[in-house]
């Protein structure tokens, strides 16, 4: 099996190269020397190639695509004329002009593009009794002072990477639609600047949405954070019941990168993707609407 890691713009490919080298050969392409440099230290074997188009020629099964949000869509239709199965790293867009181009793609059912949460064991399979819920919260605890140093710039600069709001926000919102499904509007967001002040975005975020059959929720972004977790707790008459996730001793498992990664080899088999494209699209609308609104 081989399998190309297209862009290695985020640390998250750097993470799912760890599993997927468990399972096939793997070649890469980063334009960005020092990047590629990292990669190659970690997995000396890799095939390196020198463009996009360089990566997807010959022999592949599988492409996980990481590159700046501005060049997701044109990349994403190179790799969609292969037919191969592509996971997407997140967010898949993180602004309007950006899904509007990917609204013009012909995305298939082998496309998937997900916060690994979704995946993570301490969440995945969880069912709610939906009479019984009143009203639902997330809280993403995740630190974004990196950013204040200048790294990354593209991803906290509203119109390229979408900021704290949309890049940490999707693990909220991921959550919730995953528990609730994508009948789902915003209600209202607000961002505000609490610690990070050299940042371009926000380091705090809230976002109140509002499903079709009257459930509401709230996601809180907490990018001024110490230990890194997510929950989301489900209020009832009787109560209130939180689901807590958290790296523990094992981040790439209990985080949900290596199911994500088991989840796209199954694809590479062939299944289809398990999160349909028209969920990820609510997704990202709520998040691109709650950039908007900030």
């Amino acid at each position: 099996m081989r399998i190309a890691l297209a862009g290695l713009a985020t640390s998250h490919p750097y993470t799912d190269a760890r599993t997927l080298s468990r399972h096939a050969e793997l070649v890469v392409w980063e334009p960005d020397p020092e990047r590629l440099a990292r990669f190659t230290a970690e997995h000396p074997r890799a095939k390196v190639a020198g463009s996009l188009e360089e990566a997807l020629a010959g022999r592949l099964d599988g492409v996980v695509l990481t590159v700046p949000n501005p060049r997701v869509p044109q990349a994403l239709a190179q790799v969609l004329e292969t037919g191969l199965p592509c996971f997407v790293n997140k967010p898949a867009a993180a602004g309007r002009a950006q899904l509007d181009a990917l609204d013009r793609l012909p995305i298939h059912d082998r496309v998937l593009s997900s916060s690994v949460l979704r995946f993570a064991p301490a969440f995945a399979g969880t069912r709610v009794d939906r009479d019984a819920v009143l009203a639902v919260r997330a809280t993403v605890r995740h630190d974004v002072g990196l950013w204040a140093t200048g790294y990354n710039a593209w991803q906290d600069t509203p119109g390229e990477g979408g900021g704290t709001m949309v890049t940490m926000g999707i693990h909220g919102v991921e959550l919730l639609v995953a528990l609730l499904g994508p009948d789902v509007r915003l209600a209202g967001a607000a961002a505000a600047k609490r610690h990070y002040a050299a940042l371009r975005s926000e380091d705090t975020g809230v976002m109140a949405l509002r499903w079709d059959d009257g459930v509401t929720a709230t996601v809180e972004i907490l990018g001024v954070s110490e230990p890194e977790s997510y929950s989301v707790t489900l209020h009832g008459r009787d109560g209130s019941e939180t689901i807590v996730i958290d790296s523990g001793d094992d981040p790439v498992r209990n985080l949900g990168y290596e199911a994500t990664m088991d989840a796209f080899l199954a694809m590479v088999g062939g299944a289809p993707s398990p999160v349909p494209w028209s969920e990820t699209r609510a997704i990202l609308d709520v998040l691109i609407r709650a950039r908007e609104a900030c």
